[in-house]
């Protein structure tokens, strides 16, 4: 398989694919450069791809990346960049969250619930990966791996950047009634239960955070 690495150079990361006559997928413009004989292809797409692409959101197609050489998918960010090892499972990831793969991962939609998608920060539809190989995601800051056992995982806010597919998930109220919830000051929450992986990005890293403050200050023209 290619090997999947996380460089960072002057405090931006971006990752480097190595491959040995290997094949690997990766999301549409994620493509940084390229060095070496590797050929980018992309397939033409269904009239059924290009109905779900507008549904959904999603990139009508994925580029693969086959040949020998040196891959980078970027551009550099200020977040951090995580590698998946699925053996036949299944993750659903927030949007946005996947990069690059094996060619054995198949990506795929996720559709949440009505109710979950339209007061959810994830949205009705997510993307989905599933097979054998390795998966390369990118989040705002470091990621907390939550196992569950026949448990129930609460999480206020949008933090959740993958879960197992095989976990149950909804919205709920922080607590029984609706002024209990307002007064709480917690309102709707995230629930996760059964048995699987959360993965919480709860805090943002250093730099992600000085960017965000940057452009928070950033003067407005008034013309």
């Amino acid at each position: 398989m290619a090997v999947f690495e996380v460089i960072e150079k002057q405090g931006l990361k971006m990752i480097r694919a190595t491959l040995n006559n290997e094949v690997i997928r990766a999301e549409a413009g994620a493509l940084h450069y390229m060095q070496g004989p590797i050929q980018m292809d992309v397939a033409a797409p269904s009239a059924g791809g290009i109905l779900k692409a507008m549904a959904t959101g999603e990139s009508i197609v994925r580029p693969t990346y086959t040949g020998t050489g040196q891959v980078f998918f970027g551009p550099p960010i200020f977040g951090e960049y995580t590698m998946l090892e699925l053996a036949g499972h299944e993750y659903i990831l927030d949007r946005g969250a996947y990069v690059c793969s094996d060619i054995g991962i198949e990506v795929g939609v996720w559709r949440n619930k009505a109710l979950t998608g339209l007061f959810g920060g994830e949205g009705f539809w997510q993307t989905l990966v599933k097979g054998h190989g390795r998966v390369m995601i990118k989040s705002s800051g470091p990621l907390e791996a939550i196992n569950l056992v026949n448990d129930k995982l609460v999480v206020d806010g949008s933090f959740a950047v993958a879960r197992t597919g095989a976990l149950e998930y909804s919205l709920q109220r922080a607590s029984k009634g609706f002024l209990a919830s307002a007064a709480s000051g917690e309102g709707i929450v995230s629930v996760f239960q059964g048995t699987g992986q959360v993965l919480l990005s709860p805090v943002p890293n250093v730099w992600h955070n000085l960017v965000d403050a940057i452009i928070a200050n950033i003067p407005v023209s008034s013309s």
